[in-house]
């Protein structure tokens, strides 16, 4: 009995404990996240130091079925509520809150420090800025210091076409070649008449044009101001 209640406690209060630690703890990752990567990291490392290797997949076992027992519970609108912490605001119609940053620990300077990595400079800019359960800073910038779209003036736009891969550092995808319809020879004929040789093609993709692009590791050999490159190599 204790063998299956000890894990079920174990992730009952490393759940809290890490609820209670802060947002800021398990930035970018839940906290069922991180307590399953630290307790399965622990759990499997139990045989090098007992030599029960059986107990500790048992163990590991229990802790897995318990992580996913958790997170279908938390796909229920009901039980989310208790599960995941709400997001906090820390900015609202360009005024700081305090009683926000308070309640996640987070020192003004860092705050500002994170709006700065997203290109916010000044909080006035920002209708609300919110830190989510996953620990990341979500901002929304007032209607007027928004980038401005195409919508906004009425532009229609072609839809966006993402360059497929066809050849990476020097080697053919073939799945991809596959999916397009196309052939080996195809990519070999289109470098014959680039005169590339497909070892010095760091990314190859198919274009929109219907046409091969390649990205070479040969030097260009460019110079001046804007192709400075930090260093003692220049």
């Amino acid at each position: 009995m204790d063998l299956l209640m000890n894990p079920f406690i174990i992730f009952i209060f490393g759940f809290l404990f890490l609820r209670f630690t802060g947002k800021k703890a398990v930035s970018q990752m839940h906290t069922f996240d991180v307590l399953y990567v630290i307790v399965i990291g622990n759990a499997i490392s139990q045989p090098i130091q007992k030599n029960n290797i059986w107990l500790a997949l048992l163990c590991t076992g229990i802790f897995v079925l318990l992580y996913k027992i958790f997170m279908r519970l938390s796909l229920h609108n009901k039980l989310r509520w208790i599960l995941y912490e709400s997001p906090t605001v820390l900015i609202r119609n360009g005024d700081i809150d305090r009683k926000g940053l308070k309640k996640v620990r987070l020192p003004v300077d860092e705050f500002l420090a994170q709006l700065r990595i997203q290109g916010i400079t000044d909080t006035t800019t920002v209708e609300m800025a919110t830190l989510e359960d996953s620990g990341v800073l979500s901002v929304i910038p007032k209607a007027e210091y928004r980038p401005v779209q195409p919508a906004d003036m009425d532009i229609n736009v072609k839809r966006e076409y993402i360059p497929i891969p066809l050849i990476m550092d020097g080697q053919i995808i073939n799945h991809n070649l596959k999916y397009l319809n196309l052939t080996k020879e195809w990519v070999l004929q289109q470098l014959e008449l680039k005169h590339i040789g497909i070892d010095d093609i760091i990314l190859g993709t198919y274009t929109e044009n219907k046409k091969l692009r390649v990205d070479t590791n040969v030097e260009k050999g460019q110079s001046g101001m804007y192709f400075y490159q930090p260093g003692q190599h220049n």
